[in-house]
């Protein structure tokens, strides 16, 4: 009852608070010095019942700010909120010298910039993760003109990573049923294959072979982190407009849409989207995929592969720019140059020569392109293969809209999830950078090889 009474306490105060800035005028726009002295009284503050209230308030004045305000708080963080140079030295000698653990942890607290314990004052407040995601979401926007900033991002990094523990995240199954407030947000945030309308959301949610889980977080609420959407299907599906418009034609009779779920052999997942920016570079997206085999195979016991129909982002400027190289064979040149004209795809004389080509090119950008970290230099690819998947098969005219064909060449990705497989997968992608691929795949590598010196292939 005592506890009750205090946060019921702790509530009343935080709602007064904000009832009280409510009635103030807003035409005042305050700057980012009223918020360093806000950030300065909350650290001072030694009561939980008022430090609730100094968070609420600085976090207030935050979101006020103009986007000028906002990267000059930025800059005091820095500065005005780092580690002590003096204690640090203090510590570090005193490790020094007794070389134990309480010498040890002092040094730790010694070295901890003090901007970690402002951000932990600041989620006191009603709301504060998620304000504190929006803020690091201002930040990571200036990280790349200004990449001093990076330390108050890692420090930001460091706390989300415990906040956001795989033990504090809950999954739960979106259906039409979902409160609407959580559906527009489907809508809102799906960025792999836009949710045109209702009734677009409705095909995607509503019918027998669909599935939709996301990821919550108790102190956000309804905001979803990220979620999947699933489609079950009758062997590995190769084409991504069938599924989004809720059709049967387009697929083999051994390929195609089911009548009801316990017809299905297969999983699909055909999009994944994260729905929070300030939480990007923090890992749930794995958890989820695994989470969701784990329900879908409770549900569906018969289910036996568990794929993805993915995109291929960036595979067009990479093709563009092995087209600009003047050591490409003469050739794949003329191969590659039935791109240039518009829909191409639906012209079978420019498109077969071009599948020739391209899906072996394909393979070789997936499996053997590499970044400055030695990683695939497709993100959806280090995504999955750093998840444990297989890259599986490359689909020729996998999604053909204007998106699909732009950024991909039309080209779409099955990336394989073999249970028994993931974590020897994880850990050979993790340790040596080794792509699990499919014998189909590293054939096609293998006549990129072949293409890449003039060679005729079959």
């Amino acid at each position: 009852m005592n506890m009750m009474f205090l946060q019921e306490l702790f509530n009343n105060i935080t709602q007064r608070d904000a009832l009280l800035r409510r009635r103030q005028p807003e035409t005042v726009t305050p700057d980012h010095q009223q918020l360093v002295n806000a950030c300065h009284k909350l650290l001072e503050s030694d009561g939980e019942a008022s430090s609730i209230a100094l968070a609420s308030r600085a976090l207030a004045i935050y979101q006020r700010l103009p986007a000028t305000e906002k990267n000059s708080f930025f800059d005091r963080l820095i500065t005005d909120f780092a580690a002590d140079p003096g204690p640090i030295d203090a510590a570090y000698t005193a490790y020094r010298e007794a070389r134990d653990n309480p010498t040890l942890q002092r040094l730790f607290e010694a070295s901890e910039p003090r901007r970690q314990e402002l951000f932990r004052r600041l989620n006191l407040a009603s709301d504060g993760t998620y304000e504190l995601v929006k803020m690091r979401e201002d930040l990571l926007s200036l990280l790349r003109e200004q990449p001093e900033l990076k330390a108050i991002d890692d420090d930001f990094a460091h706390l989300f990573g415990s906040w956001f523990n795989r033990g504090f995240l809950m999954l739960k199954r979106i259906d039409w049923n979902t409160p609407a407030s959580i559906l527009e947000k489907i809508i809102r945030y799906e960025a792999v294959h836009e949710i045109q309308d209702w009734d677009d959301l409705r095909r995607r949610l509503d019918a027998r072979d669909r599935r939709c889980f996301a990821f919550f977080h108790p102190a956000i609420g309804d905001e979803p982190l990220i979620f999947v959407e699933v489609a079950l299907h009758k062997g590995l599906p190769s084409r991504i407009q069938p599924i989004l418009l809720g059709e049967r034609a387009g697929e083999s009779s051994a390929k195609k849409a089911i009548d009801e779920p316990e017809d299905a052999d297969t999983a699909a997942f055909f999009g994944i989207s994260n729905c929070q920016t300030g939480l990007r570079g923090i890992s749930f997206g794995n958890f989820l995929i695994k989470q969701v085999v784990q329900e879908l195979s409770q549900e569906l016991p018969q289910l036996k592969y568990f794929v993805t129909l993915s995109p291929v982002p960036g595979f067009a400027q990479w093709l563009q720019e092995q087209r600009d190289d003047e050591q490409l064979p003469e050739s794949l040149r003329q191969s590659l140059k039935g791109l240039e004209t518009p829909g191409w795809h639906q012209d079978k004389t420019r498109e077969e020569p071009l599948k020739s080509a391209i899906r072996p090119l394909a393979a070789r950008y997936l499996a053997e392109e590499k970044n400055r970290h030695g990683l695939p230099l497709n993100p959806v690819a280090r995504f999955h293969l750093g998840n444990g998947a297989e890259l599986h098969r490359i689909n020729w005219l996998g999604d053909i809209s204007e998106k699909g064909i732009n950024q991909a060449a039309g080209l779409m990705v099955n990336y394989l999830y073999v249970l028994d497989d993931i974590e020897r997968n994880h850990e050979n992608y993790t340790a040596k950078g080794t792509v699990a691929c499919s014998n189909e795949v590293r054939d096609l590598a293998r006549r990129a090889r072949k293409l890449a010196k003039g060679e005729t292939t079959k």
